[in-house]
């Protein structure tokens, strides 16, 4: 492959980089286990059997999540050996093709990288579901105890109402249910806030990942322009190729797109009917007010023309 036109060379960070910087590696990569291992069946069957009730259904969202990161790192890696193999198989071929399949290589190297930076930030959409998954698991204990002293309160009110027990135990009851009170309240506030965090992380990283291998996409619908795929007749010789500073070129156009995408320059935007409705509705509630504005101010106009005729019509007493 030509290095010095290849996007997996060390560079400069990116804008979007420098706007949104690049979280730590996947705690998902490099592992033994792969999908349909032992280790990927234990973790989806297991993770729900786990852990406080509380939080085994996010337990095994938390899992199953891992499983994703996993198998989009199995699709990075073997998209990365296709490019290479690309690029060895077009070396023995003409040498349009020569080059073209090696250019074409660069770009979908560039998409397994993009995809390993796709799963460092979905990761980061994984962690914050399982910050979720911890809180809930914190406020599990404070529920056992509510219920095991209802439990007992109940108990000794059947078997002996008159027990001096019984008054500790209410007493213990009241604080337990404060005490849960304000940890459902907590629990209530942070799962909104790292719900709406952890999705964030998600859209964002699939706004990026998207709008950036349609860019290579664009790019490499260029690169083929180059290849003449005209038929040519037994003993014809195809004209010699001369495309190779073009091919170079937009390999170069391709690194500058990419370095200078950030999410404020994402070109698909959503289409939401409900807003422009609502927002419709507000223009004609602004424009109400105006209307009864100047409709106030005439009257005061016409009061003044009525008493203005009021006073011609007084007769005049001469003395």
């Amino acid at each position: 492959m030509h290095r010095t036109y290849s996007l997996r060379n060390q560079r400069a960070p990116t804008a979007s980089e420098l706007q949104n910087p690049p979280p730590p590696p996947s705690s998902t990569k490099n592992k033994f286990f792969g999908r349909g291992g032992l280790a990927y069946s234990f973790r989806k069957n297991a993770a729900g059997s786990f852990g406080p009730e509380l939080s085994r259904k996010l337990n095994t969202l938390v899992k199953m999540e891992k499983n994703v990161l996993r198998s989009l790192e199995m699709v990075a890696n073997e998209r990365r050996e296709a490019a290479k193999q690309l690029s060895v198989w077009g070396l023995e071929n003409d040498d349009d093709v020569s080059d073209i399949t090696d250019k074409l290589g660069v770009l979908i190297y560039e998409i397994s990288e993009l995809d390993d930076q796709f799963i460092d930030r979905y990761d980061q959409y994984r962690l914050t579901i399982k910050s979720i998954r911890d809180i809930e698991g914190s406020v599990q204990p404070s529920r056992d105890r509510k219920a095991k002293l209802a439990d007992k309160i109940a108990y000794l009110k059947y078997k002996d109402p008159q027990s001096p027990k019984l008054e500790v135990l209410e007493q213990e009851l009241v604080r337990a249910e404060a005490e849960s009170l304000v940890a459902e309240a907590q629990l209530s506030n942070i799962t909104r806030s790292k719900l709406r965090a952890a999705f964030n992380y998600q859209f964002d990283s699939i706004i990026e990942h998207s709008e950036k291998l349609a860019l290579i996409a664009g790019y490499g619908k260029a690169m083929l322009e180059l290849l003449d795929d005209s038929p040519v007749t037994p003993g014809e010789t195809r004209p010699a190729y001369d495309g190779y500073e073009a091919s170079k070129q937009i390999i170069m156009d391709a690194e500058g797109a990419l370095n200078n995408w950030t999410l404020d320059s994402a070109q698909v935007k959503p289409t939401l009917s409900f807003r422009s409705d609502y927002y419709d509705e507000e223009e004609e509630e602004e424009e109400l007010p105006e209307e009864e504005e100047e409709e106030e101010e005439e009257l005061p106009e016409q009061h003044e023309v009525e008493e203005d005729e009021h006073y011609e019509e007084e007769p005049v007493v001469v003395a």
